[in-house]
């Protein structure tokens, strides 16, 4: 679609990004082939020259109403346009002669009313915004004005709004060319009005769409030849008829089934209907309603619009029940039979659902089981009637409920066609195709072949027509195009239809053979096109086949082709539905004649779906071919159904689905510039001034300034410039250089211009400035003198002010001090009590805190101990090793000895330090009672020589005036003695304390003496227990030497028996030494109330405490134990 550009730096481009599918960004640095872009979401994206495009910085802000005015007709410039105008609510855009309208997922009335219609009547294309009217308009004026017939093709995926987009042109078409009745009603309004009944009964919810129609619609709208409509004709194309039976999660069925079960009570009564889940056919999927849909609502206009179209109500009735009969069918169930392939009625319900359905058909309920689970075979001698195993009794079941309702569908475009009239006096018509679009699902069908097939045929159609219209223009402007290459998709179609050797004629082939599966055909089709370009074999399966359409690959699942291509109806069934007593169903299948039947397999010795498809698909390409088309592209923007949601990768599939960008492919390999005079001129005259001045020739200024610029292969029409793909980019790239060079020298020159003006108005400014500042300078110097004056003076105050603070400061800090002083002795005693105190306290609490610790230490290390005392019991029954442990358990017990020994010194060393500090407490309590003694005389005399100096002084002071140093001497006394009262109170109560603690330290020196006491009872009670330790210990290994002698002896049986006898003994002693293990320790009788806390096995753990504070420095011995105990372990 584009060729590799000549890009610069800081070029705009686009470059594919795999969220948004495109993006644009500015080129910062180009490496060879490589280029680095920075996006416009501040990416740094490393991209291949030929994979860019370039962007046009110019384009109009709302984007151009025709896509062919693009300056850059590439990918990205189409979606970069569609997007702009999507979000500016301008949801069509032209593409040449085609419309492309997106679906804005919301209501947009004012775009559709009379008055916009008035507009685009009569209006040529292109004078007016795009516009679907201006499609219809053109089509109208052409046929009345031409006489020839014309088509508008509408197509789009599922959702895209190809239905709504009919209706308007529908409504166009009434409103330019109406008002001829029949019947009292408009051949208009009946049109219009059999859309809701072909809407009930042909279309469904499909995963994209809510109202998905499933089957192709041409709807044939006549004019007479004053171009008034004068008649009209509906031809549909493969309705999915798989839908009856089968359906996906999070879809529906058919419209119809949903709208009769939501119909009035009495209805439902009448055709004895349930809940839409009751039923097998809807219950496949659990969508059962739609948002904002009321099915009653939609079930009442449904009759209203066939009243419309010509249906009398007993047709209704008739009709609704034929659809309730293919529910009830639905449900009935199949099981295994007594004999061998056959199958009965699976229960009662099944046989209710029987019975209803023959009641619905009026036939005969026997002979409608008969049909149900047998087939008859006529041979030449006789009539062969075989019974059906469940499973083909099920596809017999489904088979006649998907022929009942096609063939009901197709009477029902037959009566609104009788409905609403054909003119057959009419020369022209304008023909609306309604087609589904190009499909690719997970799993892809024989319905997806078709419609796939059908796009194929459309847009090598749409191809040609585009390529036509490029010629047109060609031709138009006079300029050389035999050289253009058109490339369609020919080989796709005959791989598909050419015969003998398409598909859909082996698939004929194989559903000719019974015995034919879809692996044979799969097989067949390997074979046939295993050379084929466009055929694929997918490598993960076996039956898949793979088309290289021209919108992509798609894979299909052929399991289901042969029994889908089938078009036959079964005999019993026919002969089943031709007998019944209702007319109308009677009047679906009509008897065949057995002339007919032999004229039609002389004919034709197969009839199938796909064959039959395929010649409506070439009568309505012949029809189109007949008139002068127009095509409508419905784009879906998003699949969310919603508005202002614009998905970039969902646009570019379907634009590739429809065919637009193929077009631009075609567009591209011709001619895809296109440029007036003017407009080139005006854009990149710039690159040639000297060929401007003085020619006025327009097409001459156009050639050579081509010529300059060293482009050859352009075409110089009668009113523009035809530019070959890639040479407006190069053009661009060399008109953004000039740009830039031009750019630079007026930025040059500006700036030097600028600076120089600012350098003069500096230097003006730096004058004035500087005489303006040595004014100040002298005013500031006159206002600081003044100010320092000033300072001064204001300086002396505030020394005065912060001397006078200072000394009330210090005066007020003295008073303090003098109170501080004179509570000092009382405080300093106090302090000196409460050190003593805290002292004491916590030398208490460290020594409890020790004595914890060493409890701690001790349980700790007895646990260690009965662990090693375990592993020594298993280890003793080793000779070597009880001998060993036995050496070593008795320096242990020497060692603990000399241990305990040496802490009975510390603790008795502990509790002489106790007694001497206890001593001198006593001498120190002694010393302070001596010192109250000797000073409480002293201060009494010292009372009574002040009462007596100061009985003396108030007999002066009656007599004489007194002085004052006699005053002040009193005052002195007067605090001396409240001081040594002071002094002897607080003696008392450190002699109260001393007292105190002397009390406590005696409670704790008996507490100490008494653990002290019961630990060396423990600790006898420990020796006794090793004693026996060692006692039995030296039994075993004694007993152990004469079981090892008698071994090596074996002439006497007589002495193994009497050691044997001993072992038992030796066994049963040891047994009784201890309950629980040979080295388990007996615990004392009785535990010390002093020691509460302890548990039986203390003496254990004491043990072990002793025996590890030792370990850590027997390294030899403890490679020795291991060596002993290998055995064991």
């Amino acid at each position: 679609m584009g060729s590799p550009m000549n890009v610069i730096v800081g070029s705009h481009v686009w470059v594919e990004d795999p969220e948004e599918a495109w993006i644009d960004g500015e080129v910062l640095r180009i490496d060879g082939q490589e280029v680095e872009i920075q996006t416009t979401k501040e990416k740094m994206i490393v991209a291949s020259l030929s994979n860019i495009y370039p962007k046009d910085v110019e384009a109009p802000a709302g984007g151009v109403d025709d896509m062919t005015k693009l300056s850059y007709l590439h990918e990205p410039g189409v979606l970069q346009n569609l997007s702009t105008r999507y979000r500016l609510n301008k949801i069509y855009t032209y593409t040449g002669n085609a419309l492309i309208a997106i679906n804005p997922f919301q209501s947009l009335p004012d775009l559709y009313d009379t008055h916009v219609m008035e507009q685009y009547k009569g209006m040529p294309l292109g004078e007016l915004s795009p516009h679907i009217f201006a499609i219809a308009d053109i089509a109208y004026r052409q046929m009345v004005n031409e006489g020839k017939s014309n088509s508008i093709l509408v197509s789009g995926e599922s959702g895209a709004g190809k239905t709504e987009t009919t209706k308007m042109l529908m409504r166009y078409m009434a409103y330019v060319g109406g008002h001829k009745g029949t019947e009292g009603r408009t051949v208009e309004q009946q049109v219009l009005e059999s859309n809701p009944v072909l809407e009930a009964f042909g279309n469904a919810k499909t995963v994209r769409n809510n109202n998905s129609s499933r089957f192709g619609k041409f709807v044939e709208i006549q004019f007479d030849k004053y171009g008034r409509i004068s008649g009209a004709a509906i031809r549909t194309y493969l309705l999915e008829r798989s839908r009856v039976c089968q359906i996906s999660d999070l879809e529906r069925n058919y419209h119809c089934f949903y709208l009769l079960c939501a119909a009035p009570p009495e209805e439902i009564e009448k055709y004895k209907l349930e809940n839409a889940s009751m039923f097998h056919y809807l219950n496949q999927s659990h969508c059962y309603e739609l948002d904002g849909v009321s099915d009653a609502d939609d079930y009442l206009a449904t009759r209203r619009a066939m009243d419309v179209v010509g249906i009398s109500h007993q047709e209704q009735d008739a009709i609704f029940r034929v659809v309730a009969a293919v529910l009830h069918l639905g449900n009935v169930e199949f099981a295994k039979g007594e004999e061998i392939d056959s199958s009965v009625l699976k229960d009662e319900r099944s046989k209710f659902h029987l019975q209803t359905t023959s009641e619905l058909l009026m036939c005969d309920p026997v002979a409608l089981e008969d049909a149900l689970l047998k087939r008859v075979m006529i041979t030449p001698e006789e009539v062969i009637k075989r019974s059906l195993d469940p499973v083909a009794a099920a596809v017999s079941r489904d088979g006649l409920a998907k022929t009942i309702y096609s063939r009901l569908f197709d009477w029902l475009v037959d009566k609104i066609n009788v409905s609403i009239g054909q003119d057959p006096n009419s020369k022209t018509l304008i023909g609306l195709l309604d087609i589904y679009g190009f499909e690719s699902f997970i799993t892809n069908s024989f319905e997806q072949f078709c419609i796939n097939f059908t796009n194929e045929k459309l847009q090598q159609q749409f191809n040609q027509h585009v390529f036509k219209m490029e010629q047109e223009e060609y031709m138009k402007e006079e300029i050389a195009w035999s050289y253009i290459e058109f490339v369609d998709n020919q080989d796709v179609l005959d791989l598909i239809e050419k015969k003998p050797g398409g598909i859909i004629a082996l698939l004929d082939e194989a559903c000719m053979f019974p015995k034919s599966t879809h692996e044979t055909f799969s097989e067949k089709l390997y074979q046939t096109f295993k050379s084929h370009k466009r055929f694929i074999k997918p490598k993960l399966s076996r039956t898949d086949f793979t088309i290289a359409h021209y919108a992509g690959e798609v894979q299909y699942q052929s399991e289901q082709f042969l029994d889908k291509n089938k078009g036959y109806v079964v005999a019993e069934h026919q002969d089943l539905l031709s007998a019944s007593k209702c007319s109308f169903v009677s009047g679906l299948f009509p008897p065949v004649l057995e002339e007919s039947i032999k004229s039609s397999s002389k004919s034709s010795k197969f009839a199938s779906i796909g064959s039959h498809f395929k010649l409506q698909l070439q009568q309505l390409m012949d029809t189109l071919n007949s008139t002068e088309p127009h095509y409508i592209r419905c784009v879906k923007p998003n699949n969310f159904l919603k508005p202002a949601i614009f998905e970039n990768g969902n646009i570019i599939q379907q634009l590739r689905c429809g065919g637009v960008l193929e077009a631009i492919r075609i567009s591209c390999s011709g001619y895809p510039t296109h440029k007036t005079f003017s407009e080139f001129i005006n854009r990149f005259g710039l690159l040639a001034p000297e060929v401007l001045a003085g020619n006025f020739d327009e097409i001459d200024v156009c050639r050579k300034l081509l010529e300059k610029m060293g482009l050859t292969g352009f075409q110089m029409g009668k009113t523009k410039v035809f530019l070959r793909a890639g040479q407006m980019a190069e053009l661009d790239t060399k008109r953004s250089e000039k740009l830039n060079n031009a750019a630079n020298v007026i930025q040059r020159e500006s700036r030097t211009y600028i600076t120089r003006q600012k350098y003069i108005a500096l230097q003006k400014a730096t004058i004035c400035i500087q005489s303006i500042l040595r004014g100040n300078l002298g005013r500031q110097v006159y206002i600081n003198r003044k100010m320092e004056a000033a300072a001064l003076r204001i300086q002396a105050n505030l020394r005065r002010f912060f001397v006078r603070m200072r000394h009330n400061k210090l005066k007020f800090s003295a008073v303090v001090l003098q109170k501080v002083f004179r509570n000092k002795r009382h405080t300093k005693a106090s302090i000196y009590i409460q050190a003593h105190w805290r002292g004491h306290k916590a030398y208490s609490y460290h020594k409890k805190l020790k004595g914890a610790a060493i409890i701690a230490q001790c349980g700790w290390r007895a646990k260690i101990a009965r662990i090693e005392l375990h592993r020594l019991k298993m280890a003793a029954r080793e000779t070597g090793a009880l001998k060993a442990a036995k050496d070593r358990l008795e320096k242990r017990v020497e060692e603990l000895t000399l241990c305990l020994q040496l802490e009975k010194r510390l603790r008795v060393d502990l509790e002489e330090e106790k007694g001497q500090e206890i001593a001198k407490l006593q001498d120190s309590l002694q010393a302070l009672q001596s010192q109250v003694g000797e000073t409480n005389p002293l201060v009494l005399e010292e009372c009574e020589v002040a009462q007596r100096e100061m009985g003396g002084a108030l007999s002066v002071v009656k007599a004489s005036p007194v002085l004052i140093e006699d005053t002040g001497k009193i005052e002195t006394l007067t605090e001396e003695v409240e001081n040594l009262k002071a002094l002897l109170h607080l003696e008392k109560k450190r002699a109260d304390e001393s007292e105190r603690k002397l009390v406590e330290a005696l409670e704790t020196s008996e507490e100490r003496r008494k653990r002290l006491e019961e630990t060396e009872r423990r600790v006898l009670q420990l020796q006794e227990s090793l004693n026996r330790m060692i006692h039995c210990m030296s039994d075993q290994v004694s007993e152990l030497k004469m079981i090892l002698s008698a071994s090596s002896n074996s002439s006497s049986t007589s002495g193994f028996i009497a050691r044997d006898d001993r072992l038992d003994a030796l066994s049963a002693s040891s047994d009784t030494t201890s309950t629980d293990s040979d080295f388990t320790f007996p615990a004392p009788a009785s535990t010390p109330a002093n020691f509460p806390s302890l548990h039986r096995n203390t003496f254990q753990l004491i043990v072990q405490d002793l025996s590890a504070a030792e370990a850590s420095g027997a390294e030899n011995w403890e490679s020795d134990r291991e060596g002993a105990f290998d055995d064991f372990f």
